[in-house]
């Protein structure tokens, strides 16, 4: 078992990021899935940087409920990401994991490459289940997942990002990518470096402080080699 550093976040014991795993509690129902938006872009950040993606945007998430008026009390107050309702671009309520690969499938296209889809939130392990990863695979997608890291993710995924907030419980402690929003006050980086991750990324916080985070973040990874640089180059650029 991993054990906490003083003043760190809780981790749970060690979990494989490539070994079957208990579901979420919302996982596996039949029940419908609530998305906000599917579109598909470039990856903007963090090891897969530039690459082509589907990415679906789950409503919902168990760390802030998306509403301003709750936002001072939120784990992730600093959140920019709208996830309440199915109102986005493709997004909807989609009655099985089979009508939501193939809507996935159609907004690929007709592009040449292995087929990629993201799937994010809000927090996307509230809903993503094992029937969904299936039936993506049977679409010839390979299935990431960017999460917060305090819920299961079912068994099958290609590739996990943690993005650890400060004062949550870390569930996920081993996967491909963690990505630290930084700075936060109560999550500094070597709280996370006996993690079970191949590759760690700094990405400043956004914001009206962007500028001044950007240089702490540089200096930072300049100080400690282990940690790279990610910026959100799909802002930058002005794509989704």
């Amino acid at each position: 078992m991993l054990k906490p550093k003083s003043g760190s976040f809780p981790l749970s014991p060690t979990i494989s990021s490539r070994a079957p795993m208990p579901h979420s509690p919302f996982a596996d129902r039949g029940r419908s899935y609530a998305v906000k938006e599917l579109f598909k872009t470039l990856q903007g950040e963090g090891a897969r940087v530039g690459r082509a993606a589907v990415f679906c945007r789950f409503a919902g998430c168990n760390l802030w409920s998306g509403r301003e008026q709750d936002r001072a009390d939120a784990d992730c107050g600093f959140c920019d990401t709208d996830f309440v309702g199915t109102d986005g671009p493709g997004g909807g309520r989609f009655g099985s994991a089979e009508a939501l690969a193939d809507a996935a499938l159609a907004c690929w296209g007709r592009a040449d490459g292995r087929r990629y889809i993201v799937c994010t939130g809000g927090e996307p392990l509230l809903q993503l289940d094992a029937a969904l990863v299936e039936a993506l695979h049977a679409r010839d997608f390979e299935v990431a997942v960017e999460t917060n890291g305090t819920l299961p993710p079912p068994p099958g995924l290609d590739w996990i990002c943690v993005s650890p907030k400060a004062g949550t419980a870390i569930l996920l402690v081993r996967g491909d990518e963690l990505k630290l929003v930084f700075p936060q006050a109560g999550a500094d980086p070597a709280m996370f470096e006996d993690l079970a991750f191949d590759h760690f990324f700094l990405q400043p916080m956004d914001g009206p402080e962007r500028a001044a985070n950007t240089r702490s973040a540089v200096d930072f990874c300049l100080a400690f080699p282990r940690w790279r640089l990610s910026l959100q180059s799909h802002k930058m650029i002005g794509i989704p």
